[in-house]
C-alpha cells in the first residue's frame, strides 16, 4: 500500500514504538471496534467541526465524539435508513451484524458525549430539544450502563436515523499501542433543534473549531492552551490528536463547505499507520491507504 503521509509519534511514546520495531513488530493485539462522528457546519472560516477532550484516551486527547463499541450495540433497535449490508460493504466488514453495530455505537456515543440524538419517531423526523434535565439523566444512565441505549430508544418510541450518517473512513491504531481501536468514522450535520452539550460531571471541554485554522499550524499549542488541562497546555496539535483525526481535519480544511463535504461521493479507505525510523533514529508513523 502506498504511503500517503507521515505523522509524528509523541515523545512519551517513542520508547514503546522503538521497542516494537526492535522486537520485530510482534503479533498485533486485536483492534476493538469503535466509532466516531464528524459533525460539520459552515463557519466564518470554512467548515467547522465539533471536538471534545478525553482524559488518557487511546483515541486521542482531542477527538471527534465517539468511543468503543459494547455488546449491547448489537441489540435490535428501531431503524431508518441503510441496513447492515450497506454498512458492511462501505467499511469492508465481513459481518453484517457487526457493521450495523458500528452505526449504533456511533449514535450511542455521540448521545452520551454530546447529547446529539440521531433518532426520531418517524422516518422523516429527528428528536428536538435534547438539552433538558431529563435528557441529561438518560445520557448519564446510558454512559454508566445503568440502562441500555436500545432500552432508552424503545421507551421513547424512537428509531435510529442511520440515513443521516455518511461513511467517511476507517482507521486502525498502530501496532505498538497496548489498546488498539478499529475506528469507523461517520459524518453528518447536527439535526435541527439540537446542539452539542457536554455530559454533566464528566465532560471537560467541547467546542466547534475551524479545521482550516488548526491545520494551518499543527505545531501551535493554542488549542491545547485553550483547553487548559495539564496534558494539553504547551502541547502542539500534532501530539494531541491521532493520525486519523489529523488526516480528517485536513480533509475538512480543504472542503468548500459543509454541504459539499457531506454530499461528496467517496470510497471509504482503510488506514493502517506503520512505525518507521528516520535517519536520526526518531520513530514516526507512515500512513498507508487501502481502498475498501
Amino acid at each position: 500500500m502506498p504511503v500517503i503521509k507521515t505523522h509524528p509519534i509523541p515523545a512519551h511514546q517513542q520508547e514503546c514504538a522503538l521497542t516494537w520495531l526492535e522486537e520485530g513488530q510482534g503479533t498485533l493485539r486485536p483492534a476493538k471496534p469503535a466509532a466516531a462522528v464528524v459533525f460539520v457546519r459552515d463557519g466564518a472560516n470554512g467548515v467547522e467541526t465539533y471536538m471534545t477532550y478525553r482524559v488518557k484516551s487511546p483515541m486521542g486527547r482531542i477527538a471527534f465524539p465517539g468511543g468503543l463499541g459494547v455488546a449491547e450495540d448489537a441489540a435490535p433497535v428501531g431503524w431508518v435508513g441503510p441496513t447492515g449490508e450497506y454498512w458492511a460493504q462501505a467499511f469492508a466488514e465481513d459481518n453484517l451484524g457487526a457493521a450495523a453495530a458500528t452505526v449504533v455505537t456511533a449514535t450511542r456515543e455521540v448521545f452520551e458525549e454530546t447529547g446529539v440524538l440521531l433518532a426520531g419517531d418517524r422516518e422523516s423526523s429527528t428528536i428536538e430539544l435534547t438539552s433538558g434535565h431529563e435528557c441529561m439523566v438518560s445520557r448519564q444512565a446510558v454512559a454508566q450502563q445503568d440502562k441500555t441505549f436500545a432500552d432508552y430508544l424503545d421507551r421513547r418510541g424512537l428509531k435510529i436515523r442511520a440515513d443521516l450518517l455518511k461513511p467517511l473512513a476507517r482507521w486502525q491504531s498502530p501496532g505498538y499501542f497496548h489498546k488498539r481501536y478499529d475506528v469507523h468514522y461517520f459524518t453528518c450535520a447536527v439535526p435541527v433543534g439540537q446542539s452539542p452539550t457536554l455530559l454533566k460531571d464528566k465532560g471537560v471541554w467541547g467546542s466547534w473549531v475551524s479545521p482550516r485554522e488548526l491545520v494551518a499550524d499543527t505545531a501551535s499549542t493554542a488549542l491545547g492552551d485553550e483547553i487548559g488541562q495539564p496534558d494539553t497546555v504547551g502541547v502542539p496539535l500534532c501530539e494531541l490528536v491521532t493520525p486519523g483525526v489529523m488526516y480528517l481535519l485536513e480533509q475538512l480544511a480543504a472542503a468548500s463547505g459543509a454541504v459539499a463535504f457531506l454530499s461528496k461521493r467517496r470510497q471509504v479507505s482503510l488506514y493502517k499507520p506503520e512505525v518507521r525510523q528516520d535517519a536520526s533514529g526518531t520513530c514516526y508513523l507512515a500512513i498507508q491507504e487501502k481502498k475498501v
